[in-house]
């Protein structure tokens, strides 16, 4: 640059020797000088300072962005995965009661109806309510009921007040199934299912548990018979709540129980994502 600034300044004046460029560079090295150009080298060091920053800035926003999108895609895949695999024996159930109990056929279909709808439901909706998850375990339970009869009860304590939070769609469902599967059936005389919801502040504590076999069983209690549906809970539940929000499992000679925390997270209607979204 001092080369060209002595081409336009002194060349082009008829200084071409080499002394001339010699003592105009010379003069552009003086302290005078320098200070004369400090405002232009400043300048450039911002620019250039500005331009690192936002680079980095740019680097962790895609990398937040990211993280983002694997995150739901885990938690879709994790979903997916989830599925009521009773369905077999609940048609073979139908098919036995289309002979003996048509009123009861027409029953449990309709319960299946509606856990296959609440499921199609579900895999479009990140959060539901509680009321909405219960009324999905007892449409499963009634069916599962129709198998197991008399052998399988079902008892629920949930505090009112929770009613309405907000928790993942079908998080119960394979912790219930587990008890079913693995605690209850088995069992020759069967046993109870107990569903418990409690408040503490905003932490809300939810407990499964019966009285079936519990450590006694003979096989590994995963809550699905593809063997996935412990694990998917647990993960879900850490990708939703964070890692204190997995699975606490106890598994005695008296029976078997699962639980876990989570922090309130209230409900937003449809009406309020829209207004929200307008806004």
């Amino acid at each position: 640059m001092g080369t060209l600034s002595y081409y336009f300044n002194d060349y082009m004046d008829g200084l071409v020797y080499f002394e001339h460029w010699k003592e105009y560079m010379l003069e552009l090295l003086s302290w005078e000088a320098l200070r004369f150009h400090d405002q232009y080298i400043i300048t450039v060091g911002i620019y250039y300072v500005i331009r690192y920053f936002q680079g980095i800035q740019r680097q962790e926003k895609e990398k937040s962005l990211l993280a983002i999108k694997n995150k739901e895609m885990q938690i879709s895949l994790l979903k997916s995965q989830i599925n009521p695999h009773f369905l077999f024996n609940t048609l073979n159930s139908i098919s036995t009661l289309v002979n003996t109990s048509k009123e009861q056929a027409r029953k449990v279909i309709t319960n299946l109806s509606d856990i296959f709808r609440y499921a199609l439901d579900a895999h479009s909706e990140e959060m539901v309510k509680l009321s909405d998850e219960i009324e999905f375990i007892e449409n499963y339970l009634k069916i599962q009921q129709v198998r197991f009869g008399d052998r399988l009860r079902f008892e629920k304590d949930i505090d009112i007040t929770c009613l309405n939070i907000e928790i993942p769609p079908m998080i119960l469902q394979p912790l219930i199934e587990n008890s079913v599967k693995y605690g209850i059936g088995p069992k020759e005389d069967g046993g109870t299912i107990s569903l418990l919801v409690r408040r503490s502040g905003k932490v809300i504590m939810f407990e499964v548990r019966d009285d079936g076999l519990g450590s006694k069983a003979k096989k590994v209690m995963d809550g699905s018979s593809s063997g996935i549906g412990m694990a998917n809970t647990d993960l879900r539940l850490k990708s939703y709540f964070g890692p204190q929000s997995g699975l606490r499992v106890v598994a005695t000679e008296n029976g078997y129980s699962v639980r876990f925390f989570v922090e309130e997270k209230m409900v937003v209607t449809k009406e309020e994502k829209l207004e929200a979204k307008s806004i």
